[in-house]
């Protein structure tokens, strides 16, 4: 699973579309702060047609639990990014859902708030 996150976030920083599309399963959901909920077609959609530019992807805090076939990981990013033009720094609690389909570990839902300040 830590290698799937190294993998995540590498994806995000060269703005692979194809690597997350590999990553994520046909039935995801995203949340993310100040957007609508996300599925993978939305995602791919948007990816594909925006030039993505992220300076920064790190994440922290990540913990994984497991428990059979899902994994869930929760942890901390701070990441910036341009997007179609809209340049934001943003620090996020993230939870990431992992299920094994059809024998891949692929991430199912992807759910971040806003860091509370310290």
């Amino acid at each position: 699973i830590l290698n799937l996150e190294a993998a995540w976030n590498q994806a995000h920083l060269r703005g692979d579309a194809d690597a997350l599309d590999k990553l994520w399963a046909p039935n995801l959901t995203v949340i993310v702060p100040e957007m609508q909920p996300f599925s993978k077609d939305d995602l791919l959609k948007m990816w594909r047609s925006m030039k993505v530019t992220f300076t920064r992807y790190e994440t922290s805090d990540v913990r994984v639990q497991s428990s059979g076939g899902t994994a869930v990981v929760t942890g901390r990013l701070q990441r910036s990014r341009d997007f179609g033009g809209r340049v934001r720094d943003e620090d996020w609690l993230f939870t990431k859902t992992y299920a094994q389909v059809d024998g891949e570990w692929l991430v199912i839902a992807y759910h971040a708030s806003v860091s509370p300040s310290p």
